[in-house]
C-alpha cells in the first residue's frame, strides 16, 4: 500500500513541477531540486566542447571542433596482438585488482623516455600512473587546493583545466598568452597582488592557442617561480608532436622542486586506453596517492599491462613519426586553405606542433555568431569564449587540424571564409 502511494506521489510530482508539498505528508516536494547538489557542483557549466561535438557529430558537418586524433592512425592490430599477448601470459593477474601507483613496468617506461628523449632524471616512485592526464590535475586540485586558492591560469586556456578548478571552487587569475609564452610582466603582477598557490601551463603548442613558450619565456617564469611554494604544472599532451622548429627545455630541468608534469599517451597511442601519468616532487607523493585510492583504487591494470605490451614489442618513435608526417601535411594544407580563402584581415598562429590553430577575427566580429552560421554551411569550430575567464563575445576561435583530411580541410575553411566574409564586413 505504501509503495503504491509513493509511486502515485513521484508521478504526480513528475506532471506538476510546482508541487511543494502532498497532503498528509511530513516531508515536503518540492520542485527546487538544486538543493541537493553540492555548492561546488552547480557552479560549474556542461563543457561547452562536448556540447558543441553533439553538434559536430553529424556526418554531413566538417568538423575543426574536437581535440580528436585522426582514428585512422590507432594501432588496432599491434593492441589487439598486445593484448592477446597479456590474456595469455599473465592473464589472472591483469584482470586482478592491483596498487594505486600503477603498473611498475609502465612506469618504468615513462621514466626511461624521460631520461631518452628530454634528458631529465626522474625517478619511477613519482610517477603514478591516472586515467588520462585530466585525472592528474583533479587529483592535484583535490590534494592541493582549498576554496577561494589562487590559481594562474592562461588566457586563453585549456578548457578542461578550467572546469577542473571551477569545480574546487578556486580563484582564477588569467595571465594572457603572447607569441613567446605567459606574459612574464602579466604574471609578476599576479603573483605580487595574490597569494599564488598553482600555476598551470601547456607550453608545447598550447591548447588552444598552438603557441609554444620560448626558452627565454620559460627561463624568466622559472625565476619568478624559483625559491616559492607555488607549483608550476607542465601539462604535456601533445609534447612529442613537433612538425618544424626545436624542442625547448622542460620546466621540470629549470625548476625541479616546484614543477609537476602531466603526460597522456592519449595523442601517441590511443585516448580510448585513457592512460596518462603525473610526475611529482617527492612531497607530493604520498598524499597524491591517497587521493587516487578514494577516487578509483587504480587506473585499470589491464589497460596499463595492454598498453606496456604494446610499447615492449613496437616501435613507439616510429608510430609517432608517422603521425607526426600526418598532421604536418593537414597542418600545412589548413594554414594554405586560410591563406586561399580568409578575408585580408584575418590572423592566425602558425604552430610548430600539436593539433589546433588559434584564428582572430577582424573588426572585434563576435566568433560566437559566426558559429550558428558556419553549423548552417555544416561545418564546426570552437568560438574562443570558452577558453577565456568571464569574457564573452570575443573574435578569436579555435581550428583543430588533426582529424580530417587535407582535402576535407579545403572544403571546410572555403566554407568558413566564406561565413568570415558575410559575418566580419571584410
Amino acid at each position: 500500500m505504501r509503495r503504491g502511494i509513493c509511486a502515485r506521489l513521484e508521478k504526480v510530482y513528475l506532471i506538476e513541477s510546482n508541487l511543494s508539498f502532498y497532503k498528509g505528508a511530513s516531508v515536503s516536494l518540492t520542485n527546487d531540486r538544486e538543493s541537493i547538489f553540492s555548492d561546488r557542483i552547480s557552479d560549474v557549466p556542461r563543457s561547452f566542447i562536448r556540447e558543441i561535438l553533439k553538434v559536430a557529430i553529424d556526418p554531413s558537418i566538417i568538423s575543426f571542433a574536437g581535440g580528436l586524433p585522426n582514428r585512422e592512425l590507432f594501432p588496432v592490430e599491434e593492441i589487439k596482438r598486445a593484448a592477446m599477448k597479456v590474456l595469455e601470459a599473465d592473464g589472472k593477474n591483469a584482470l586482478q585488482y592491483s596498487n594505486s601507483e600503477g603498473f611498475i613496468e609502465l612506469r618504468e617506461y615513462i621514466s626511461d623516455r624521460y631520461r631518452r628523449k628530454q634528458g631529465i632524471e626522474i625517478p619511477v616512485e613519482n610517477i603514478l600512473i591516472t586515467n588520462g592526464s585530466q585525472q592528474g590535475l583533479d587529483l592535484l586540485s583535490k590534494v592541493i587546493l582549498n576554496e577561494h586558492d589562487c590559481v594562474v591560469v592562461e588566457e586563453p586556456g585549456y578548457l578542461g583545466a578550467l572546469q577542473t578548478f571551477a569545480v574546487y571552487r578556486s580563484k582564477l587569475v588569467p595571465v594572457p598568452v603572447t607569441e613567446s609564452g605567459m606574459d612574464v610582466d602579466s604574471l609578476k603582477h599576479a603573483i605580487r597582488q595574490n597569494s599564488v598557490k598553482l600555476i598551470y601551463t601547456v607550453p608545447n603548442f598550447q591548447n588552444p592557442s598552438g603557441i609554444t613558450y620560448s626558452q627565454v619565456n620559460r627561463e624568466k617564469i622559472a625565476e619568478l617561480v624559483k625559491g616559492t611554494n607555488i607549483l608550476l604544472v607542465q601539462d604535456d599532451p601533445y609534447g612529442e608532436l613537433r612538425y618544424e622548429g626545436k624542442d625547448k627545455e622542460s620546466f621540470k630541468a629549470l625548476i625541479p622542486e616546484n614543477t609537476v608534469l602531466l603526460g597522456s599517451f592519449s595523442k601517441t597511442v590511443s585516448p580510448g586506453i585513457r592512460i596518462g601519468w603525473i610526475v611529482l616532487p617527492s612531497f607530493l607523493v604520498e598524499k597524491m596517492v591517497i587521493a587516487k585510492q578514494a577516487s578509483d583504487l587504480h587506473t585499470s591494470n589491464f589497460s596499463q599491462r595492454i598498453l606496456h605490451r604494446y610499447l615492449t614489442d613496437n616501435d613507439l618513435d616510429k608510430h609517432v613519426s608517422k603521425i607526426r608526417d600526418v598532421y604536418d601535411r593537414q597542418r600545412i594544407a589548413m594554414l594554405e586553405s586560410i591563406e586561399r580563402h580568409f578575408p585580408g584581415g584575418v590572423k592566425t598562429t602558425r604552430p610548430e606542433g600539436g593539433m589546433f590553430l588559434w584564428v582572430m577575427l577582424p573588426n572585434e566580429t563576435p566568433a560566437m555568431g559566426l558559429f550558428h552560421e558556419a553549423i548552417k554551411k555544416k561545418v564546426a569550430f570552437v568560438p574562443g569564449d570558452p577558453f577565456y575567464v568571464n569574457k564573452k563575445d570575443v573574435n578569436t576561435l579555435r581550428l583543430n587540424f588533426s582529424c580530417v583530411g587535407e582535402q576535407t580541410i579545403e572544403t571546410g575553411i572555403r566554407k568558413l571564409g566564406e561565413v568570415i566574409n558575410e559575418r566580419a564586413g571584410v
